[in-house]
């Protein structure tokens, strides 16, 4: 597979983005929203590429730029070729006046991350945007945990272990959880089957059944025992989410933490998990039995 770097910069004005909509190219980019930048030239620096798309394409100069975050992407007309796409934040200097357009775009736009439509945008842009999104969300709901239970004692109501999994990866899907309180009795336990989705995405989904189901049950102050550590580090925000298919089951989750004063979240090796991983399985053979009575 062949491989080539490109450049992408976030410009923000008063909370909103800049987008810029596309004159040419390709039928899938053709009339959508994209950030600015490109791909570099041979032997081009990525910093010397950014500068070279904003002031060609934009009519912008750089104060300053930092990096923001570098991820890889397989194009969807292409995919013999992978890119590494290089992001930066970037401020444009004082001396930058109106924006001005190259040929290359028809139309410039400052939108906020709440009123861009997906639909509108390149693939690319789908994809950078939703993790500045998902940063946003993570910080906002952590600090918000953080301030609601600062003056509290750190000890738990319950402690929730969670598990997902799939027979196939992607295959059919079941999540489950075990409800655990003070005195080590299980006081509650369910599962769900998910259809056909990936192990992570069930992991996910194990995570917001136990937290339905805590806020049913009135309690304010949890800790999740988890074994999936990709899920523990997502939801402590040490690693971002960079799958789109995981942004809506992270966000709910976000959104059911703030009904608690407290939420934690512990890596647990799987023989340790024995209880969840008991439910997904459960909820597994319980579908297949039922889909087998059915045909």
């Amino acid at each position: 597979m062949k491989q080539r770097l490109s450049v992408r910069a976030i410009i923000n004005q008063n909370g909103k983005t800049l987008l810029l909509k596309r004159a040419n190219g390709r039928p899938s980019i053709l009339g959508q929203f994209e950030l600015p930048g490109g791909k570099l030239a041979y032997n081009e620096q990525p910093e010397d590429a950014l500068r070279r798309y904003l002031h060609d394409d934009a009519g912008i100069h750089i104060k300053s730029s930092q990096l923001f975050d570098a991820v890889t992407y397989i194009d969807h007309d292409d995919r013999d070729i992978q890119y590494g796409v290089i992001v930066y934040i970037v401020s444009p200097a004082a001396d930058t006046h109106a924006i001005r357009l190259s040929g290359n775009y028809s139309k410039y736009v400052w939108k906020s991350l709440h009123d861009i439509q997906r639909k509108e945008l390149t693939d690319l842009s789908q994809l950078l945007l939703g993790i500045i999104h998902q940063e946003t969300i993570v910080d906002q709901t952590l600090k918000a945990v953080t301030l609601s239970g600062a003056e509290k004692t750190t000890n738990s109501d319950i402690t929730i272990y969670s598990d997902g999994g799939s027979r196939g990866n992607p295959g059919p899907s079941a999540a489950g959880y075990v409800i655990i309180n003070q005195q080590q009795e299980v006081i509650a336990e369910g599962g769900e089957y998910l259809g056909i989705t990936t192990n992570n995405q069930a992991e996910y989904h194990g995570v917001r059944l136990g937290l339905e189901k805590a806020r049913e049950l009135g309690y304010k102050r949890i800790d999740f025992k988890v074994d999936s550590m990709l899920v523990v580090n997502q939801m402590k925000g040490i690693y971002k989410i960079k799958n789109r298919e995981l942004w809506p089951i992270h966000e709910r989750i976000r959104e059911l933490m703030n009904d608690f004063e407290h939420v934690g979240f512990s890596h647990v090796q799987r023989e340790f998990n024995q209880l969840a991983d008991t439910m997904v399985n459960k909820t597994l053979d319980a579908h297949k039995r039922a889909a087998t009575k059915q045909a």
